[in-house]
């Protein structure tokens, strides 16, 4: 019983200073400062880029959620325009014309697309819609301006 403590004491002893010697080896190096604040550098590059990606995904994933808004608003409008009911179908492509990118385009082709009737009531209501989209972003720009 004895002895085998003895051994494992030893043994540990041993590992000890196998440790200590290596580590005073690897810090007198020359090199090791420099790699080690290249490993330091690397690693916050390596940081900065996964945030860069994470905040990436985050963009995608609202302009994804903003597509499948405006194209649920506009298959609701193209139902209500079906049913007859004009209001309700103004009131959806009115709602996907304040998402889209492009809502000039949009116009365009809802003037093609859309009985002159219908579209005549929606460009009745465009400016009150734009008038809110724009007092939105000018309020959310003014929001980013405080942060």
């Amino acid at each position: 019983m004895v002895i085998k403590e003895a051994v494992l004491a030893v043994c540990g002893l041993a590992l000890v200073g196998y440790c200590v010697y290596f580590d005073r080896k690897r810090r007198s190096a020359p090199d090791f400062k420099k790699k080690l604040r290249e490993r330091r550098k690397r690693t916050k590059e390596d940081k900065k880029k996964s945030e860069a990606r994470s905040k990436q995904v985050g963009s995608d994933e609202a302009a994804s959620a903003a597509q499948e808004f405006f194209m649920n608003e506009v298959q609701q409008g193209e139902e209500a325009l079906a049913c007859g009911d004009m209001e309700g179908c103004v009131e959806h492509l009115l709602s996907a014309l304040k998402v889209a990118g492009n809502p000039t385009q949009l116009l365009q082709m809802y003037q093609q697309a859309l009985p002159p009737n219908v579209f005549q009531l929606l460009i009745q209501r465009l400016p009150t819609v734009m008038s809110a989209k724009s007092s939105g972003q000018a309020a959310q720009v003014r929001d980013e301006d405080l942060d």
